[in-house]
């Protein structure tokens, strides 16, 4: 008797310890891990070779073109023309006589036209194209940004399974040991059949949760090697930048309205609608125009008469619209409607961004509690397990509810780790949220991509076939 008693205080220790040995599983997960990868490291990778963000870039390259192509409206086109050719030749003159000949006729000329005046429409195409500029760097800022919050949320993604990977692990592990205990007790008499099935079915729905934490590891894994360019290598914890966040729902909903780049591109886009009245209502003006043009030809005087020429003039011609069917009338007041628009949208993003700003205010908010009620509950829930484990060695709980309190800590810690996570990626929302999501704010360690550089590098270009990257 006194041996039976012996060995059941022995399994009722064991599991006392696998308990313990749990809870601090649990948390052993929340230390620094060794060096490896960091956010601000992983941020610099997408921001450099992220595909979306690349081509965003290519498209701002492209719109910088529409610029030297309005400019050409105040520079000369030169056109340059050659022919030849043969002809045959037979003339009737007057005497009845017949003169016949075979040419070979060629002229060469060259022609330079300058628009003079065309009703500003060259100067207004050319405010529309910067116009259009900068709201491309707008939607390319704006790109960045969800680039730069897809790379956090991908990255503290994968933190947050690898954490739950890890507690799933420890939780089997110590299902597995508290079966084979309770197994034992079974043996010696101290428990009922019930209770192994009690502890088998909880093993399996732990090894269950498990499988399916390790799926969404992977899944997290493949989706941050498509967003930083590389598969995650022992990632280091994230921190909020709680430093560059505003200090009130106010400011944060002020900064939004004026400078959200969305907000910046519609209003960029309203600008862009109403110059193009301009340029429409242009097309009713006169057009002057200065022609110079220079040429001389062989052979082509089909009389005979001669047997070269050489031609050269300069002319002015002005000239004036009377009536085109009502074309310009309608693209003019087409274009009045497309600035309504242009209005209603500007006005729509501001809301937009007012709303998204407070949203993300709130979000970051509720995520500070979440984390501290996380917290508490964690630890709550590691003394209640740790209560359980001691009074079931002592007799007085049972196997169902060693396990109860095993499944609250678990579940306490996968709140715990989804209340961290979504308290980074929250912090990165806000500053998103107010436009400020950059490499600069950020202090990233990576060149920032200057789209003014391309910019300057076309605006005055007249000639050339390739581009500043020498494609």
């Amino acid at each position: 008797m006194a041996g039976r008693a012996a060995r059941i205080g022995h399994v009722k220790r064991r599991l006392l310890r696998s308990g313990i040995c749990l809870a601090a599983a649990c948390f052993a997960f929340a230390a620094p891990a060794a060096y490896g990868e960091n956010l601000p490291e992983a941020l610099a990778k997408a921001y450099q070779t992220n595909p979306a963000l690349n081509a965003e870039r290519a498209r701002q390259r492209a719109t910088d073109e529409n610029v030297p192509q309005a400019l050409s409206g105040y520079r000369p086109q030169i056109l340059a023309t050659l022919s030849a050719g043969f002809q045959a030749v037979r003339n009737l003159l007057p005497d009845n006589t017949i003169q016949s000949a075979n040419l070979k006729p060629w002229t060469i000329g060259v022609t330079v036209s300058q628009t003079l005046f065309n009703g500003f429409k060259t100067a207004n195409s050319v405010r529309v194209a910067e116009l259009q500029v900068q709201s491309g760097r707008e939607a390319l800022r704006n790109v960045g940004q969800g680039v730069l919050l897809d790379a956090v949320t991908v990255y503290t993604n994968v933190l947050a399974n690898q954490s739950l990977v890890e507690a799933q692990r420890a939780n089997v592990a110590f299902l597995q040991e508290t079966l084979g205990i309770t197994q034992k007790r079974l043996n010696a008499g101290d428990v009922t059949p019930t209770d192994t099935a009690q502890a088998e079915a909880r093993l399996s729905r732990g090894r269950a949760d498990l499988n399916a934490a390790e799926v969404n590891l992977a899944v997290s894994q493949a989706t941050y090697a498509q967003v930083i360019g590389n598969a995650p290598n022992q990632l280091r914890p994230a921190d909020t930048v709680d430093r560059l966040l505003p200090r009130s729902r106010d400011d944060a909903t002020g900064l939004a309205f004026r400078g959200h780049p969305a907000v910046m591109a519609a209003s960029f886009d309203f600008d862009v609608a109403t110059t193009t009245i301009r340029v429409a209502e242009s097309s009713l003006m006169p057009t002057i125009t200065l022609q110079g043009s220079a040429s001389r030809s062989k052979q082509s005087d089909p009389t005979l008469g001669t047997l070269g020429t050489d031609q050269a003039s300069v002319t002015t011609q002005l000239t004036q619209p009377i009536y085109d069917g009502g074309m310009a009338a309608s693209q003019t007041r087409q274009a009045k409607e497309i600035a309504s628009q242009s209005r209603q949208v500007l006005d729509q993003v501001r809301n937009q961004a007012r709303t998204a700003a407070v949203g993300a205010w709130v979000a970051n908010e509720g995520a500070k509690i979440a984390v501290t009620a996380s917290e508490a509950e964690v630890r709550a829930a590691t003394v209640a397990l740790q209560g359980v484990q001691r009074e079931a060695a002592g007799g007085q709980r049972t196997t169902v509810d060693v396990l109860n309190a095993s499944q609250d800590l678990i579940s306490a810690k996968a709140r715990l780790i989804g209340a961290q996570r979504d308290r980074v990626i929250a912090s990165y929302t806000l500053l998103s949220a107010i436009g400020r999501l950059d490499v600069k704010n950020l202090g990233l360690n990576t060149p920032d991509y200057l789209p003014e550089v391309h910019y300057h590098q076309v605006r005055d270009a007249w000639h050339g076939l390739r581009t500043p990257s020498g494609q």
